[in-house]
């Protein structure tokens, strides 16, 4: 017979959350609490894993429940079979898991009739979650230190457009299917000495070579981190695009014309920028493109993280907001190729897995219901 032991107050303190449970919890417990209720309604829920709980212990559950064989009707309305054996299939990979626990989970089940809108949340949770997971690689890509960079940010790239696809496909459009997140403000170039010194090269060597200039149009000025030699490029541009004479002391003519040393450098200092090339343009502006690259990919994924951070955007409204956010880095991926010479990727299939680590979950293995229990789930059947 079920046990309907209490647990000690040690157990409280495992099985509650550290902060107030989010919504999709209580979509779990209720699903749960459908399916101990009554265990027929697997078969209405749609596809639903294990993985798609948030909670390890409602995945382990859950795995309990696609494994073992539910009794029969007869049988489970007289006989608590059918939670005994999940319990004691679920209780290896989470220890914590009481006979209580299950019987909340009946209490905060409001009826078994809407088990498959509760599926549907946990789905909705999941991929929020993975969603989220799609973005953080991205940021950690392009932050991360070591060679090729640009090349481990395409890759994770081209896994969040795939996964968009599939959550578009899988989540319908409904009115409103765009995101109301708040856009996030236009991210600033983090300057460094480095960069600093990338873009004096180029512009020392573009003025020294300023026909190269004119096969570099993949080199905008916007990629630039400071706005001074932002400036100069677009002034040293124009100025090998109209023809006119191009060396350190007509660009810094054009410079002053355009009051860039109003309130900026000196004559000097732009002279002494300019004045000692080394290496070729291209060379320089690869380095240049590559940062705006990496730049971009780590706005794409704050803004992504925004997106999924507000729990009043659908899934589908994540979806078509995350695809457009991701078009900006597509903009800058095709003036990368174009500068590496290097092809652009097949897409992906549309189909094609994405491996991830697996979801974040929270510390504990099973929560608390919060509010209390409520009366037991009354039967849709």
């Amino acid at each position: 017979m079920m046990s309907n032991a209490t647990p000690t107050e040690a157990d409280e303190d495992v099985l509650q959350y550290p902060a107030p449970s989010p919504v999709v919890h209580y979509g779990e417990q209720a699903l749960l609490g459908a399916l101990l209720l009554v265990p027929e309604q697997l078969k209405t829920i749609g596809p639903l894993e294990p993985e798609h709980f948030a909670n390890t212990a409602h995945s382990a559950l859950f795995a309990a429940m696609r494994t073992v064989s539910p009794p029969t009707p007869e049988v489970h309305r007289t006989s608590p079979v059918w939670p005994n054996q999940l319990l004691d299939a679920a209780r290896p990979q989470a220890r914590t898991l009481t006979a209580s626990y299950l019987h909340t989970l009946i209490s905060i089940c409001p009826t078994d009739a809407h088990a498959p809108a509760y599926a549907h949340m946990v789905r909705s949770g999941h991929a929020r979650r993975v969603l989220r997971q799609h973005a953080d690689l991205l940021a950690q890509a392009a932050r991360a230190p070591g060679p090729g960079p640009a090349e481990a940010v395409l890759t994770r790239s081209d896994e969040l457009a795939t996964y968009l696809v599939e959550l578009v496909t899988a989540f319908p459009s409904h009115p409103g299917s765009m995101p109301r997140t708040s856009e996030a403000p236009r991210p600033t170039a983090e300057r460094s000495a480095e960069a600093e010194d990338d873009e004096r090269m180029l512009l020392a060597t573009a003025t020294a070579h300023p026909g190269e200039l004119l096969r570099m149009r993949w080199l905008h000025e916007g990629d630039f981190t400071n706005p001074l030699h932002a400036a100069l490029f677009t002034s040293l541009t124009a100025l090998a695009r109209s023809g006119a004479p191009v060396d350190p002391i007509t660009l810094l003519w054009e410079a002053q014309q355009k009051g860039l040393l109003r309130d900026g450098p000196g004559p000097a200092e732009i002279l002494d920028l300019l004045t000692y090339p080394v290496g070729a343009p291209e060379h320089w502006g690869q380095k240049v493109v590559q940062r705006a690259l990496l730049r971009q990919a780590v706005a794409v994924a704050d803004r992504i993280a925004a997106l999924t951070a507000d729990e009043a955007t659908s899934v589908h409204q994540l979806a078509i907001g995350s695809r457009r956010t991701l078009s900006a880095l597509s903009a800058v991926r095709r003036r990368w190729h174009e500068a590496t010479g290097s092809l652009p990727r097949t897409p992906p299939p549309r189909q094609a897995a994405v491996s991830l680590p697996p979801p974040v979950t929270r510390g504990s293995p099973a929560a608390r219901a919060n509010p209390g229990p409520r009366a037991p789930a009354r039967s849709g059947r």
